[in-house]
């Protein structure tokens, strides 16, 4: 140990648990700066250790590999009475309190998606998709992003002249390919009113109609059913009090022989939870379903025809958007903070972790309607894409 101050032993033990070292020379150890950093560590966990990054106590060359050692150890060890019952108080207050209510919708919207956009332009795909990409076969961002938009469209069967609706559009980048390669029209939402600007400016020769609006709003506003329903990148935010209520919108909205395509982060691990920093910083009421969650809340309002899962791929994105956002930080640096960059290095690479410990997981799935009378064959085999 090359750090002279005491370190406590709760944190020594997970340290060794995990193969990590305080000042060591491997490049997933942890540089410690602040000797301040152990006793927070103690009393707020991630929050302490996202928080202490970014304001810089601490330093890691590999920040990925060592956040997946630490998730990995979290993951095997006995929940403690405290932590089960922080747990369990996490449960109970978003059952009483409903941090993803309609009231909230458009929180993540201003708080993360109508940043500064040369963010999302430094870091993402020419095409701005801000999802997991799909990466078979394929050796760069852009090809795994076209790649991904394409198997999307492919599994949905999409047919020129048929109406999409796409819940949670982003900057458009799927309703323009599905408009563009696959004939359709496209109706999408967004609670972000710098996405809602971004279509309106960039695919007005298409034919695509964006409203700024909650999904719950959507039965109401639309006096429609759609062919298709692509949801990618937005179940995130609906919550596991809402999980009901969503499937029950998409089935409202569903033609009786459509298809739905839900693409969403989903975890894997033994026990739930919101990691507090990205609750805090990043994704305000976002959370990730668990596979019992989707299947309770889908199973009585549509019948799920494929399900397949590719969450290593969000490692690959993961690390190439950070690769994108680090090289093109000159040109943003005039504009923004030593600590906007940590805490963009720490909310992608972090993620990275999650997912490099296996307990991140990337899920699309395919519905129906139970009513629906045409037989769904998976694609998978024959995609090649």
């Amino acid at each position: 140990m090359v750090c002279s101050v005491s370190i406590p032993q709760s944190l020594l033990s997970i340290a060794c648990a995990a193969d990590i070292r305080f000042n060591g020379e491997r490049p997933w150890d942890l540089q410690v700066h602040d000797s301040a950093l152990f006793a927070d560590l103690l009393q707020r966990g991630s929050l302490a250790l996202g928080e202490g990054y970014v304001a810089g106590f601490w330093d890691c060359e590999q920040l990925d590999e060592l956040i997946a050692r630490l998730l990995t150890v979290r993951a095997n060890r006995p929940l403690s009475p405290q932590a089960l019952l922080s747990l369990l108080l996490e449960r109970l207050v978003e059952q009483l309190t409903n941090p993803q209510s309609l009231a909230r919708a458009f929180r993540v919207g201003r708080q993360h998606y109508d940043i500064d956009h040369r963010v999302y332009e430094a870091t993402l795909d020419p095409r701005l998709v801000y999802s997991c990409g799909y990466w078979d076969g394929v050796s760069n961002l852009e090809q795994a992003q076209l790649q991904k938009l394409e198997r999307i469209c492919r599994k949905l069967q999409l047919q020129p002249g048929q109406r999409l609706l796409d819940v949670g559009c982003g900057w458009g980048s799927l309703a323009a390919h599905a408009a563009e390669h696959h004939g359709v029209e496209v109706t999408g939402i967004t609670v972000s009113a710098a996405q809602y600007l971004w279509i309106k400016e960039h695919y007005g020769h298409l034919p695509i109609d964006v409203q700024l609006c909650d999904y719950r709003s959507l039965p109401g506003l639309l006096n429609q059913r759609f062919e298709r329903i692509a949801s990618v990148g937005m179940f995130e935010h609906v919550g596991p009090r809402n999980h009901p209520v969503f499937f029950r919108c998409m089935r409202q909205l569903l033609d009786a022989d459509g298809l739905l395509l839900l693409h969403t982060i989903g975890h894997g691990a033994r026990r739930g939870g919101t990691d507090p920093w990205i609750d805090a910083y990043v994704f305000p009421g976002g959370r990730l379903p668990s596979a019992t969650e989707v299947c309770s809340a889908s199973s009585s309002q549509l019948r799920l025809e494929d399900w397949e899962n590719f969450g290593g791929d969000y490692v690959r994105t993961l690390l190439a958007w950070w690769d994108n956002f680090n090289a093109n930080w000159w040109r943003l640096q005039p504009h923004f903070s030593e600590a906007f960059y940590r805490f963009w290095r720490y909310y992608l690479l972090s993620c990275a972790g999650y997912f490099r410990s296996g307990q991140g997981q990337l899920w699309q799935l395919v519905m129906s309607r139970p009513d629906s009378t045409q037989m769904y064959r998976s694609l998978r085999p024959q995609l090649g894409v």
